[in-house]
């Protein structure tokens, strides 16, 4: 009953996904403006965001990749800024936005303002991470705003649950909010400390490529689940695990790795392609009720709204950049020097996603007394439409900004070097660790066969360097470039024979596939993977 919607979903917001990379639509928006037209298609189901879905099932795989490729040594040496950030601004933004939400709505009560506050307070992970793919920012920005976005959610959720205790009558002080807040913080990185080290043991232990990414799978969903059941911080917990994991994959053996980052890219993939879509599905739901209020009113409120989201966090960036610094010399001596740019940036992508959307939609719609909650239907509207309005205003401009500004992207060519240089060591080390075992008469080898692992260790040697070296005059290629696809020619000529003999029956099919698979190892090797689109 359920599942032809679903896929329906899946299919279809994949296909606009793919199709994204072939336009310069960044594909959140072309995905949320597919989901805002097909709300009102005849025909598309209804799919209504829950927090009961979205938190648990949704939010823990999209943290769990989003950390697992983060850099642990780069989100600690950029440790005060992602902190000012992903707690700072979330708890000041709840303020202030609920505050004017309290001032400008009539009869909106302080409490319900405030939950309004937390719930469109944290800027979204999954945005950030695409946005940041597709206009190619500085690597310090980039690891801010994935360093926040990886723990805002955890302030943001916290925020929400004080708030609306005391919006819905429960009686909670701010002495007991403040206590549930560091019990869920401390507690949410307490559980990831303890499971961090035995999932750790277990990857590294199971023999089996299969059991292992089975086990990495569920890894994000037993961290939040655990961390839940204790009343701590389940995103905190899955961002901690994930960052140790990811810390420590050269643990774990190739052929895990290799399948791994397959099928996470998968995953996270098809769940934002998903979620991006849902947000725009959401259209109708939050539109009803909102007859109390006038179209001119809500429209009203709902651009204040967001400016405010928007001027908000300028407020709280350049001072928390600029301050530190200024009151600081040990700031100022270990953290790299910034301009006006930088934050800037940081400023202008705070889109806002489906987290807002689901802890929005997790509202109950009665108080502790029974009376309605106060202006649900219309904090669902402002929710909304702060998402799509960050989405689309800022989404659309920040690859225009970025080029304006003539930010210093990546330094490929300094990237390149390192990569060199690196590779010369560790071929320096491999080659005498060939020589040492070859001393060995348990190890002696036909020549031919040394020489094939000298030929194998030279060529990763040489490999980086030819790509700082000139390019072929005729095709423009690096010899490394023509090397891979020389490669790749001899090895598409061995799989068509591989072919022909399997349907001329001189070998089956299991055979081929064993004989494939060597081909596409011996492919991957050759190939280096290419930058994300």
């Amino acid at each position: 009953m359920y599942a032809l919607p679903l896929v329906a979903l899946v299919a279809a917001s994949a296909a606009m996904a793919g199709l994204a990379r072939r336009t310069p639509v960044p594909a959140p928006l072309l995905l949320v403006a597919m989901g805002l037209i097909g709300s009102y298609v005849p025909g598309v189901p209804t799919y209504t965001l829950s927090a009961h879905i979205v938190l648990p099932l949704l939010l823990p795989p999209l943290l769990y990749t989003a950390a697992v490729d983060s850099s642990y040594l780069d989100l600690r040496a950029n440790l005060r800024p992602v902190a000012l950030l992903s707690v700072g601004y979330v708890l000041f933004a709840t303020f202030a936005v609920g505050w004017l939400a309290y001032r400008l709505v009539p009869d909106l009560p302080l409490t319900a303002a405030l939950v309004l506050g937390a719930v469109i307070a944290p800027p979204d992970a999954v945005t950030a991470a695409a946005i940041a793919r597709r206009v190619g920012l500085p690597a310090r920005v980039t690891t801010i705003l994935q360093g926040e976005s990886l723990v805002n959610d955890a302030t943001a959720i916290t925020a929400y649950k004080v708030a609306l205790a005391a919006a819905v009558g429960e009686g909670m002080s701010w002495g007991a909010g403040i206590g549930e807040f560091f019990l869920a913080a401390v507690g949410g990185v307490g559980v990831g400390l303890v499971l961090m080290v035995p999932l750790h043991w277990l990857r590294t232990h199971l023999k089996e490529a299969l059991l292992q990414n089975t086990l990495s799978l569920l890894i994000p969903f037993v961290a939040y689940a655990a961390a839940e059941r204790v009343h701590a911080s389940g995103v905190l917990a899955v961002v901690v695990v994930a960052l140790y994991l990811g810390h420590r994959a050269w643990q774990v053996d190739f052929a895990t790795r290799l399948q791994e980052a397959a099928v996470w890219k998968m995953v996270a993939f098809v769940l934002e392609s998903a979620v991006f879509a849902l947000i725009g599905l959401q259209l109708p739901f939050v539109l009803r009720g909102l007859g109390a209020y006038a179209v001119v009113d809500t429209v009203w409120y709902a651009v204040a709204v967001f400016l405010a989201v928007v001027v908000v966090r300028f407020v709280w960036v350049y001072p928390a950049t600029y301050l530190p610094r200024w009151m600081s010399k040990r700031i100022r001596d270990r953290e790299p020097e910034t301009d006006w740019t930088a934050p800037l940036i940081v400023g202008w992508a705070g889109m806002r996603g489906v987290v807002s959307l689901a802890i929005a939609f997790s509202i109950p719609t009665l108080t502790a007394g029974g009376a309605h909650f106060p202006a649900r239907n219309l904090v669902l509207f402002l929710t909304f439409t702060t998402v799509i309005g960050t989405l689309v205003v800022q989404g659309l401009t920040l690859p225009l900004l970025v080029r304006v500004l003539r930010l210093p992207g990546r330094d490929l060519q300094t990237e390149t070097l390192a990569e060199a240089q690196a590779q010369s060591e560790a071929s320096a080390a491999a080659e005498a660790r060939l020589e040492e075992l070859l001393t060995d008469e348990r190890n002696q080898l036909p020549q031919p066969l040394i020489d094939r692992l000298r030929t194998v260790l030279e060529r990763r040697r040489n490999a980086v360097w030819e790509r700082l070296g000139a390019s072929n005059p005729v095709t423009g290629e690096s010899a490394d470039d023509t090397y891979r696809r020389l490669a790749g020619e001899m090895i598409a000529a061995e799989r068509e024979v591989f072919v022909r003999l399997r349907d001329e029956r001189a070998i089956d099919d299991e055979m081929l596939r064993t004989l494939l698979r060597r081909l596409d190892l011996e492919e991957a090797a050759a190939y280096r993977e290419e930058a994300d689109g």
